[in-house]
């Protein structure tokens, strides 16, 4: 107990609860577990399971697209919710639901949560700083900070765990930063007057795929070499990732066409060829299986918020759930490495949730 000098006296439990009024982290919290808050219910437009696994009370974010968040073996996700009044970083187990509080961050960015590849520990940005936190010891160890008038916006690490891409801004100019995460290792990629954002390690390759203000996808060489835009249609680009080989990029790809259908579609960038996957029914986000072989997305369609799988042999689809999320470009949804689980977030029920749907009956198991 503690006084406050005006008589009242403060217990520890009113301490911290005061740190979460005021959206001040509480640092001796970190490793405190939440009790599940899954729920189960039947979609009402198709009848499949989908389980909310976040109570939609308080803001719960998946990462960026691009970033691990789910373990290899499915064993439990990643992800940001201000529960505790801040935006921090918890680990879900997807068996149980328990939660755990792996952060006392001062200004975590939540698309900046990214598994390394042992699945041990993870990393994010906090305000101009990026951070390694151990999942099980919960230490915290700063890896990069950003020189005085700079700050990141987006970050990502690669397949081999060896380096982070960094995006980051002094408000004026943008350039891309390659950060070691096990050597003290930093340098410029690329520098622009135009906004750099959402990078991408290029898998078994050392390469960085970013975006370029909003219509452009261009690849990096580590050492800044063959820095070149990717020769795509005409038209808006959605959301981009590898596939998993790193030898094509996966993108949505908006046509000028008003009334045109969007669809996916592929690029490869060593032979400059660019293909049709499939139309779509007006993605406006979407993820992939780990061979590429099914897709999930997200349709803009007011008529029909739904989620959806497209297989890409067949170019069909079938409605997994509905979203209904007042920003369907959110939404976010993901395959677990497995290809057994979809997971994405609405803010249907209130504040945005995550939420899970089984896909095991209908999609094949992949190797993780």
């Amino acid at each position: 107990m503690k006084g406050d000098g005006n008589g009242r006296v403060w217990t520890r439990r009113a301490l911290l609860s005061s740190l979460a009024v005021f959206g001040l982290p509480a640092a001796d919290e970190k490793g405190r577990v939440y009790a599940s808050e899954k729920v189960p219910f039947l979609d009402r437009a198709t009848e499949f399971e989908v389980f909310r696994l976040t109570a939609p009370a308080y803001t719960n974010v998946l990462t960026a697209h691009y970033n691990r968040c789910v373990s290899r073996r499915g064993h439990f996700l990643v992800f940001a919710s201000d529960r505790t009044g801040s935006m921090q970083a918890f680990r879900m187990d997807l068996k149980s639901g328990a939660m755990r509080l792996l952060t006392a961050s001062a200004g975590l960015i939540p698309d900046s949560l990214c598994l390394l590849p042992d699945d041990r520990s993870f990393c994010y940005l906090d305000g101009d700083s990026l951070h390694e936190v151990s999942l099980s010891t919960l230490r915290d160890r700063q890896v990069y900070r950003c020189p005085a008038g700079w700050r990141p916006t987006a970050q990502s690490v690669a397949g081999d765990g060896r380096y982070a891409a960094v995006t980051e801004t002094d408000g004026k100019r943008w350039r891309l930063r390659l950060i070691g995460l096990m050597r003290n290792e930093q340098a410029t990629v690329t520098e622009s007057d135009v906004a750099l954002s959402e990078p991408q390690p290029r898998p078994k390759r050392d390469g960085i795929l970013y975006r370029r203000g909003e219509r452009e996808l261009w690849l990096v060489h580590y050492d800044g070499q063959d820095n070149r835009r990717l020769k795509l249609p005409p038209g808006g680009i959605g959301p981009a990732l590898w596939a998993a080989d790193g030898r094509s990029v996966l993108y949505l790809h908006f046509p000028e066409e008003r009334r045109a259908l969007h669809a996916i579609r592929e690029h490869t960038p060593d032979t400059h060829a660019d293909q049709l996957v499939s139309p779509t029914s007006q993605f406006v986000h979407f993820g992939r299986n780990a061979d590429a072989s099914v897709f999930v997305g997200a349709s803009r369609n007011p008529a029909a918020p739904h989620i959806l799988l497209l297989l890409r042999v067949a170019r069909r689809e079938l409605t997994l759930c509905e979203h209904r999320a007042s920003d369907p470009s959110r939404t976010c949804p993901i395959f677990a490495p497995d290809s057994q689980h979809v997971f994405f977030q609405s803010d249907k029920d209130g504040k945005p949730a995550i939420y899970c749907v089984p896909v095991d009956k209908l999609v094949e198991k992949t190797e993780t």
